[in-house]
């Protein structure tokens, strides 16, 4: 007798279900078509929707990067009170994150914009490490505010660097871009919240004057 055969009582050899051996393989093809079906729809897995669209963002104060400056001045920390009245684009980076690197020259583009205000939270980095960083690629933030426990990176419900927020005129979050800057990112749904962004500070420009 193998061990593949079993002998009850009434002498009649059983043998093991065949059905059972094809569970996992058929579970498996339902899971990869279910990713095959997100993979050809379109979705993009970088769209991740953040709680805070709507709210104000968050009061958090960070200390600016020691050693930092711009033309000769240091550079200052993240103060939420600087969001009041303007657009700010808030990006997470940090040195030691290479998709940060791919983005970066579309901050340094962003930064040519006197319409926005970008700000920089700079993310569980070494200080000599982020002053390389932005020396070498260029520093396209009006401020920088230094993340060193990500304990701010929780507050604004950060997935994982890079990310860039479109904080409105009135201190609301208007829209989070997840992943790498890049043109189709300009001229799609953040491109457009950026726009959008600055025309409401534009009214309120005009209606306060």
């Amino acid at each position: 007798m193998t061990s593949a055969d079993t002998t009850p009582e009434d002498g009649e050899p059983r043998r093991r279900r065949p059905w059972l051996l094809v569970v996992p393989l058929i579970l498996f093809v339902a899971l990869a078509g279910v990713f095959l079906v997100r993979l050809v729809s379109g979705d993009d897995p970088s769209k991740i929707p953040s709680a805070l669209i709507g709210k104000s963002a968050p009061a958090t104060t960070l200390p600016p990067l020691p050693g930092l400056m711009h033309d000769g001045a240091p550079v200052p920390g993240l103060d939420p009170a600087d969001f009041q009245g303007r657009v700010t684009l808030v990006n997470v980076f940090a040195s030691w994150c290479a998709p940060c690197r791919v983005e970066h020259h579309m901050l340094v583009t962003l930064s040519e914009d006197e319409g926005v205000r970008l700000v920089g939270i700079d993310y569980k980095d070494e200080t000599e490490n982020a002053l390389r960083f932005l020396g070498t690629f260029g520093n396209p933030f009006d401020a920088v505010g230094v993340d060193a426990d990500g304990r701010a990176a929780i507050e604004w419900g950060v997935y994982g660097v890079p990310e860039t927020f479109v904080v409105g005129p009135d201190g609301k979050i208007r829209y989070k871009f997840v992943g790498p800057l890049d043109d189709e990112a300009l001229d799609g749904a953040f491109g457009a919240a950026i726009a959008a962004a600055k025309a409401d500070a534009a009214k309120a420009g005009a209606a306060g004057s």
